[in-house]
């Protein structure tokens, strides 16, 4: 019940910050985006670039639309990065010197958090910038965001895109990060002049599982962008080179084992033992351009998997395509399918809402509220490729059902979840946090991690 009214007043907080926001006038001249693992000019679809990198772009670059000089702070990850690239017009990226210039699991970053801090405050002095205000994206940039506030006085925001309790629950010895991330958080939480919860499940998972004050945190979900992402007038089966008489589910996004694909093809098994249906499925992602089962380690047990099955012949691997495409593959699918063990939000099953494909997902964080359960989709239990089996065939079976799905997914889409709604809605609870606190100043001279946790 307490979900349930959640996702009502989600709905009707989301029209309703729209509306308000479409003729304010915007008070906010500089923002500072932190997001130390997640750059938005990385390729989407390796093991470490997905949901956040997608919305920190997007989120920059509608702000900046609206009038706001943005910078995205993010860790440099390559020798050859310039500190400072003009990406976007309003928008530079800052590559910020913090640990070995190359690829780190976003597991292993903690340590360099202090030295992050450290070197953001010395680029914020030498250009002498003067931000409104901070927006945190995940936890580890949430920590520089406080350092910031104590060394800086500068207000900021928290969007979590995981929690970690919530990650540790589902994923148990699988997750990496060490348990200090929960405490964390919960200091973050606390210390953050508002929280963004990016689905009314992640609301209540702060509330109860970390003890967070509700009032001071606002739902403000994900979007996609409709010059990018919409159905294609012509056939994208052609496009593609795909068959256009076969039955073709998508699975589309970064491969890692918590995104579930394992059940996607075992339900494609299922669909051939079970209810005599040979199906075509399509996986988008991985660390290169073709599919390469030593460059990402998924993608090889994945093909074990369907050779195992007898379904190697239906499976079918195209490695990392750019976002330019993406509407090609959503539109040439008869569904989509996603089965996390765990999502926060999940953007890719609005991007195939926004395209007209209707989606069966994981009954699990934001998609139990993105996709309406026979209304634009289904919602089945995470690990269970029996179930996915059973709404697979019904949507096989029944055409015009599934057309009517992907048009009501559509619908919602534009009306719920586009980028310039997002940013619409932040902009209203940045503004929120500059009313409600006072920037002020506390002295640290902390400069390492262990420090900074302990300072939180």
């Amino acid at each position: 019940m307490r979900l349930a009214a959640l996702g009502i007043a989600f709905a009707l907080t989301v029209a309703f910050l729209t509306y308000a926001r479409t003729s304010a006038t915007v008070t906010m001249r500089n923002l500072a985006l932190i997001s130390e693992h997640a750059s938005p000019l990385a390729t989407i679809g390796s093991i470490d670039s997905g949901g956040q990198n997608v919305y920190v772009a997007h989120v920059a670059r509608q702000l900046a639309a609206l009038g706001i000089q943005v910078d995205v702070f993010t860790r440099r990850d390559d020798p050859d990065q310039p500190i400072v690239v003009d990406w976007h017009p309003g928008v530079r990226v800052i590559h910020v010197p913090a640990g070995p210039a190359c690829f780190i699991p976003k597991e292993a970053m903690l340590p360099y958090m202090g030295e992050f801090a450290e070197r953001m405050i010395d680029f914020i002095r030498v250009e002498n910038i003067d931000y409104d205000l901070v927006h945190a994206n995940f936890f580890m940039s949430g920590m520089v965001a406080a350092e910031l506030k104590r060394r800086l006085g500068l207000p900021f925001v928290i969007t979590f895109h995981a929690l970690g309790l919530v990650r540790r629950q589902c994923q148990g010895q699988a997750d990496g990060f060490p348990d200090q991330r929960f405490a964390v958080e919960a200091q973050l939480m606390q210390e953050a002049d508002r929280v963004i919860a990016e689905c009314p499940q992640d609301l209540e998972d702060m509330e109860q599982l970390y003890g967070a004050d509700g009032a001071s945190i606002d739902i403000v979900p994900c979007g996609f962008d409709p010059e990018e992402l919409s159905r294609v007038s012509v056939n994208a089966r052609a496009e593609l080179g795909l068959d256009p008489d076969e039955f073709i589910v998508l699975q589309l996004g970064r491969m890692v084992p918590r995104k579930g694909v394992d059940n996607v093809v075992r339900a494609l098994a299922a669909m051939k033992s079970e209810y005599g249906i040979c199906a075509r499925l399509l996986i988008v992602g991985g660390n290169t351009a073709e599919p390469d089962p030593q460059a990402t380690a998924e993608i090889g047990k994945l093909m074990q998997l369907a050779q195992s099955l007898g379904i190697s012949q239906q499976v079918q691997f195209t490695g990392q395509r750019p976002r330019s495409v993406l509407r090609y593959y959503y539109s040439a699918a008869n569904v989509f399918v996603t089965t996390p063990w765990y999502e926060p939000f999940g953007i890719t099953p609005i991007e195939a809402m926004a395209c007209g494909t209707p989606v069966i997902g994981s009954a699990v964080g934001g998609i139990k509220h993105t996709v309406v359960d026979g209304v634009t989709g289904y919602l089945v239990p995470p690990n269970a490729p029996k179930a996915l089996a059973e709404r697979l065939a019904w949507l096989y079976r029944h055409p015009r059902l599934a057309q009517r799905l992907g048009w009501a997914g559509m619908r919602r889409a534009y009306q719920l979840y586009t980028w310039r709604n997002v940013a619409a809605q932040l902009l209203s609870v940045y503004e929120e946090a500059l009313s409600d606190t006072p920037a002020y100043l506390i002295p640290l001279q902390a400069t390492d991690h262990n420090a900074m946790q302990n300072s939180l």
